[in-house]
């Protein structure tokens, strides 16, 4: 979903969803539930901590050649 579909559905400002995202404003728990709502999750889903994968740094190994 873009952005602005998310902003139309949960009937927000576009650039209020690039600042959240951004993690320039702290949205309030009613927001989270507006935008809970347009992407038909729950509010708490949007609370979970995040997953990320482990960042592996420098230049990846080259295969063995022969």
């Amino acid at each position: 979903m873009t952005q602005e579909a998310l902003a139309e559905a949960a009937d927000l400002h576009l650039t209020f969803i690039q600042r959240i995202e951004a993690g320039r404003v702290n949205p309030s728990v009613g927001v989270l539930v507006q935008l809970a709502d347009a992407l038909e999750v729950s509010p708490g889903l949007l609370l979970r901590p995040a997953t990320m994968p482990e960042v592996k740094r420098g230049r990846p190994r080259k295969a063995p050649t022969g």
